[in-house]
């Protein structure tokens, strides 16, 4: 099966998958909860501020193409989402989530993609990470791509083509300097503190409703 899609539409798969795999007890999710995991600060490369109207004609182009089902009753307030992605594409677990990663968070190597994966799959090492990668990339309709190595990197970079042919960097610089190098890896030790940050948010705010939800039946 191949897909093409836009970039909301992409990262509200992404964000639906990561959100099976790391927040079960949450998932399928309200519209509401989608939003707030497409529009997280961390985990998010680029980071959005997209609206629920947005977030909602995404899932229905999604649907309609069979990438995502809605969850409505009686029982239900109000509907939930999942996705459909592994089916369309027969992904194994270990597929989907490098794809899951490369979608919320853009080229990276593979010792991100192993590293940034460990709540979603836990790679055995980066060998395992490198085989999956290739079988993403060696399908009929290739979905990873590993990118052209850019000056001052050592690693090459693994991008996803749901979206089509990612865009190259125009880069004409020469060697990166050790100053530069210096800040890249400060800005990666930072967003790894934010996406820590993130999931303790995401642990304390699960305590709350658990609180809430035993308390309520002594009320």
């Amino acid at each position: 099966m191949d897909i093409r899609l836009e970039l909301v539409e992409a990262r509200v798969l992404g964000a639906l998958v990561e959100k099976e795999l790391t927040t079960p007890d949450y998932y399928p999710l309200t519209l509401n909860g989608l939003t707030l995991a497409c529009n997280q600060r961390s985990a998010r490369d680029p980071v959005m501020n997209l609206d629920e109207k947005t977030v909602a004609r995404a899932l229905e182009s999604l649907r309609e193409r069979r990438l995502t089902r809605m969850l409505s009753g009686a029982d239900m307030r109000v509907p939930r989402h999942y996705h459909l992605l592994s089916e369309a594409l027969s992904l194994a677990p270990p597929e989907l989530a490098a794809l899951a990663v490369l979608i919320l968070r853009g080229p990276q190597t593979v010792g991100e993609i192993r590293g940034r994966c460990s709540r979603m799959h836990a790679f055995a090492d980066l060998a395992q990470t490198e085989q999956t990668l290739a079988e993403l990339a060696g399908r009929p309709a290739p979905l990873v791509v590993e990118l052209p190595r850019q000056p001052g990197r050592k690693e090459p970079r693994f991008a996803h083509l749901l979206c089509g042919a990612p865009e190259l960097p125009v880069d004409g610089e020469g060697p990166v300097d050790p100053i530069t190098l210096e800040v890249r890896a400060e800005n990666e030790r930072l967003a790894r503190l934010e996406e820590e940050l993130d999931e303790l948010r995401q642990a304390f705010q699960a305590l709350r409703q658990e609180f809430a939800q035993f308390r309520a039946q002594f009320e």
